[in-house]
This record gives structure tokens, C-alpha cells and sequence, in this order.
């Protein structure tokens, strides 16, 4: 007989590998869930990104933009991890998701496009979104100042729409001549964006209460709330399309006209409760919000190649 051997009750070895196992097994799905959860919008992001060029009429850059990608990938992947246990009422698919793999891969993925954006001279707005998100969760303490960006409500929202619309609008205009066209861009992103994040708070609202989380809707509720994303929609692209009369940015039509069209008819669809969203309702969601930028890069493709 092997000297090594283990004597136990009949079955337990076997249960106890059958346990590890499920443990295991039960957490592959939501791990998976996680890490796929950000991969649209930071596609949707990087697309943005070449909007951004296209804005300021000039040459789109590959790498930029796939940096910007990988970037927002890695912030909203490690956002979701840390808040999976505690937003299980709005996102149950997330639970019991590995926050080490998650880590791990955002990890990866930041260092990847901060090298990319630092060697393009752009290392303050490559970790822009990092610093902000701790500031914003975190905050820091100097002397007697503790500077923490949450609050109250709206601030989240105000916190997205700066920051992104800064990093899209940042790494575009590095190239640009003069301040004006970048700015232009990131007052229009900035509230582009401030208003899709509301927009994903009304679908959290029942969540939000419970957790007694102030978030626009919850505060001015449905109504007031619609109107104010509506107002700050119709401002954005009024702000856009004198830029374009002015030439301070690129004659770029499709761009005004599918996000000035596409965005009144999601503010219409998606500002508002649900108390269970239906998969055709995902489906049309993520098509006309995060699939935006897809949608615009797409007909213009196919308008240039037509009219060139």
C-alpha cells in the first residue's frame, strides 16, 4: 500500500471537489456577464472618439481612438465589479462575479491604452477618467479639505458628462489649431452624455429608491426630469449646428441630423420606469444609445462612398 494514502468517510472527497466545482462553475456566468457588460460602450466610445476627428476636421488616429477604447473598457468593467454586490437589485446577472478577474483585465486594458495615448503625448487625459472616478467614489483628504466629487443629486451625471466628454473631446484635439473646436466638441459630448446616463437612471429608479440613491429622475421624478434632458438636448445640437453655420467645426450633416433624430426618439422611448425591461426593449436600447456613434460612423461611410 502507498504510504500517502488518506482514509475518509465514503463520499466525502467527492463532495467536497463536486463543491468546488459548482462554486467554480456558478461564478463563470457572471464573471463572463461582467466582462462583456462594457464592451459595447467602450466601442461605442472609441467610435465616438473618431467622431471627435471628424468634428474638428481632421485626420482620424487608429491608435487614439483604439486607446480611448480600452480605457473607458477598463473603467466601467472595474466600476461594475466593485459595485456588483451592492446593485444587485439592477443588475442580478452580476452576482457573485470574480472582482479579481475583472480586475485583472481592466488592468491590462488601461495599461495598454495609457502606453498608447502617453506616447501620443496625452498622459493627463489618459488617466483623467481614473483620478475622477476615485475622487468621485473615493475622495481625498488634504489638511481639513476632503475633496469627494458625490453628492448630491446630478452629480453623477455631471461627473460623466465632464469627464468623457473631456477625454473624447481631448484626445481629438490635441491636433486641433486653436481651443475653440475642441471645446465646442466637449460642450457637445459632455451634455450628450450627461443625458444617457439620466436616461439609465430612470430604468433604476425602483433600485435607487430602495437604496436611497437621489438621481434626477427620482428627485424631479419622470415628467420634469424629460423635460430637462429634451431642454439640454435641443441646446447641444443648437450649439452644434451653429458651430457648423460658423465653421468653427467640419461640415458634417449626418452626424447632426442622425444624433439630433436618434436622440429625441430615445429620450421619448427610454425616460421612463420599468419595472422588468424586456429583451426587445434591451435590444432597441442599446441599438439607439450605446449604438449611436455605431449607427452615425456607418451612414456616413455609406453617404461619402455614394457622393464622393
Amino acid at each position: 500500500m502507498s504510504s500517502n494514502c488518506t482514509i475518509s468517510l465514503p463520499g466525502q472527497s467527492a463532495k467536497k471537489h463536486e463543491y468546488k466545482y459548482i462554486e467554480r462553475g456558478s461564478n463563470l456566468a457572471p464573471t463572463i456577464n461582467l466582462l462583456k457588460s462594457s464592451v459595447l460602450v467602450s466601442f461605442s466610445g472609441a467610435l465616438r472618439i473618431h467622431i471627435a476627428f471628424l468634428l474638428m476636421h481632421i485626420s482620424s488616429v487608429f491608435f487614439n481612438c483604439l486607446a480611448g477604447g480600452l480605457i473607458i473598457y477598463a473603467v466601467y468593467t472595474l466600476d461594475r465589479a466593485m459595485d456588483a454586490e451592492e446593485d444587485v437589485a439592477n443588475r442580478p446577472e452580476l452576482k457573485g462575479a470574480s472582482k479579481k478577474t475583472a480586475l485583472i483585465v481592466s488592468l491590462i486594458c488601461f495599461l495598454i491604452g495609457a502606453a498608447i495615448l502617453t506616447a501620443n503625448g496625452l498622459i493627463l487625459i489618459a488617466f483623467l477618467p481614473l483620478v475622477t472616478g476615485y475622487l468621485y467614489s473615493k475622495g481625498i483628504k488634504i489638511g481639513k479639505v476632503n475633496l469627494k466629487l458625490k453628492g448630491g443629486m446630478g452629480m453623477k451625471n455631471l461627473v460623466v458628462g465632464i469627464t468623457w466628454g473631456a477625454f473624447i473631446a481631448g484626445i481629438a484635439g490635441i491636433y486641433a489649431a486653436t481651443i475653440i473646436a475642441p471645446l465646442l466638441v466637449f460642450l457637445y459630448f459632455g451634455m450628450k452624455l450627461f443625458i444617457n446616463s439620466t436616461i439609465y437612471d430612470f430604468k433604476d429608479i425602483k433600485g435607487d429608491t430602495l437604496a436611497g440613491i437621489k438621481t434626477i429622475p427620482v428627485v424631479l421624478g419622470e415628467k420634469r426630469a424629460k423635460v430637462l434632458l429634451f431642454s439640454l438636448h435641443l441646446l447641444s445640437h443648437a450649439i452644434l449646428l451653429m458651430s457648423i453655420i460658423t465653421g468653427m467645426i467640419a461640415f458634417e450633416p449626418i452626424i447632426l441630423a442622425y444624433s439630433f433624430s436618434i436622440g429625441l426618439l430615445y429620450i421619448k422611448n427610454f425616460a421612463e420606469p420599468v419595472e422588468v425591461e424586456t429583451k426587445n426593449r434591451l435590444t432597441k436600447r442599446l441599438f439607439m444609445i450605446d449604438g449611436e456613434s455605431t449607427s452615425i460612423v456607418g451612414l456616413r461611410t455609406i453617404f461619402t462612398g455614394i457622393f464622393a
